[in-house]
C-alpha cells in the first residue's frame, strides 16, 4: 500500500451544481456537514451537461455562502478553471477573502477546464490541452506570487498585472490542489500543488501505471514525496437499497461516461444531451452502483488502497439527503473502522 494510504481519511460531500439550484445545494452541503463529512467540493459550471433540468449557480457567491454558514467542513472548488472566463488575479482576489472568511477551511481545486463552460461566455476558440497547461501553470504561478507579496507587477505569455495588491490574504494560506487525468498534467500537480484531485471510474491501470507516477515524479522533481500532497479523489457513488433506482439515477449523469471523442470540443448543452441520450447504457458506467453496503465500501476502498485519502462522493439521484443520510449511517463508520 502506498504510504500516503496511512494518512487519516476524508470523507467529503460533492456539491453538483449541474443538477441542483443554489439554496436547494447550499442545504445539502450543510447536511453533510451535521451528519459528520469532512468536506465539501463544489464543481464550478458556466453551463451544466443537460439543457433540461440542468442547473448552474455560480461557484464562488455559493462558497461565500456556505463558508458564512458552515463551522467544520473544508469547502472549495472541483474544479474552476482560472484562466479564459476568469483572470487569475479575479480568482487570487475571490479565494484570499473565503480564505479570511473559513480560516484554514478553504481549498482552491483548478484544472484546465472544459469548452462547454469557457467557449459560451468567452466566445473564443477552444485552444489543444498543451496551451491550456501551460496558461494552468502561469495563472497558479500569478495566483501564489499575488498571496505573497504586494503590488505585483505580472508580465506573463497570457496574463498581467500592474501593481496588483490583495489587501485581504487569509493568515492561513490557501492550498491549491490540481485536477489532472493525464500524464504531463500529473507531473504538473507533482511539482506544484498542493494537492491532486482525479475521479474514479476509470481502469485502475490508469491510477497504477501513469496518473500516481507522474504525481511521484513531479514531486520528487520539486524535492517532495507524495505525502507531502493532499490525494483527493471524485468517487461517484451510486448506493441506494433499491438497485434498480441505483441504476436509473445515473442516466442524468449519462454525459460523464461518454468516450473521450464523443464529447471533446462540445460547448452547447443541448448538443451534450442529445449524444448522451443515445447512449444511456453507458451511464452506470462511471459510477459504484449497488444496493448492498458491504460491496459499497469494498469497492470504495479498493480506491483508499491506491493512495487516496479524501474521497468526495458524487450520488447521481435526485433525493440527495436520502443518499447523505444513508452514507452517513451505512458507509461512513464502516469506511472510517476499516482505514484505522
Amino acid at each position: 500500500m502506498p504510504a500516503s494510504a496511512g494518512r487519516p481519511l476524508r470523507l467529503g460531500y460533492k456539491a453538483s451544481a449541474e443538477q441542483f439550484p443554489p439554496a436547494e445545494l447550499l442545504r445539502y452541503a450543510l447536511l453533510a456537514e451535521e451528519l459528520g463529512l469532512d468536506s465539501v467540493a463544489i464543481s464550478d459550471h458556466f453551463q451544466p451537461f443537460r439543457h433540461r433540468g440542468g442547473h448552474a449557480p455560480a461557484a464562488f457567491p455559493w462558497l461565500g455562502a456556505l463558508a458564512a454558514t458552515s463551522e467544520r467542513i473544508m469547502i472549495g472548488t472541483s474544479v474552476c478553471t482560472p484562466t479564459f472566463r476568469y483572470q487569475p488575479a479575479e480568482v487570487a482576489h475571490t479565494f484570499a477573502t473565503l480564505g479570511s472568511l473559513a480560516p484554514g477551511r478553504v481549498f482552491l481545486g483548478v484544472g484546465t477546464g472544459e469548452s462547454l463552460n469557457e467557449v459560451p461566455p468567452t466566445g473564443i476558440q477552444w485552444p489543444g490541452g498543451g496551451e491550456r497547461l501551460t496558461r494552468l501553470k502561469e495563472a497558479v504561478a500569478l495566483i501564489r506570487q499575488l498571496w505573497s507579496e504586494d503590488r505585483v507587477t505580472f508580465e506573463g505569455e497570457y496574463y498581467r498585472t500592474l501593481r496588483a495588491t490583495i489587501y485581504d490574504k487569509p493568515e492561513t494560506p490557501v492550498p491549491i490542489w490540481i485536477a489532472a487525468a493525464a500524464p504531463k498534467s500529473s507531473h504538473y500537480v507533482g511539482e506544484a500543488g498542493d494537492g491532486f484531485i482525479t475521479t474514479s471510474g476509470k481502469p485502475r491501470e490508469l491510477y497504477t501505471d501513469t496518473l500516481l507516477p507522474a504525481v511521484t515524479a513531479g514531486a520528487e522533481s520539486s524535492g517532495r514525496s507524495l505525502d507531502d500532497l493532499e490525494l483527493m479523489l471524485e468517487v461517484k457513488l451510486s448506493y441506494d437499497p433499491d438497485i434498480e433506482k441505483a441504476r436509473s439515477d445515473c442516466a442524468f449523469w449519462a454525459p460523464l461516461a461518454l468516450p473521450a471523442e464523443m464529447k471533446q470540443g462540445v460547448d452547447d448543452p443541448v448538443e451534450l444531451e442529445r449524444i448522451a441520450d443515445e447512449h444511456l447504457d453507458l451511464a452506470p458506467s462511471r459510477f459504484i452502483v449497488t444496493s448492498d453496503p458491504d460491496e459499497a465500501v469494498e469497492r470504495i476502498l479498493a480506491y483508499r488502497e491506491l493512495g487516496f485519502h479524501h474521497l468526495v462522493f458524487h450520488a447521481p439521484g435526485a433525493d440527495q439527503e436520502g443518499f447523505l443520510r444513508r452514507f452517513a449511517r451505512d458507509l461512513a463508520p464502516r469506511l472510517r473502522d476499516r482505514v484505522q
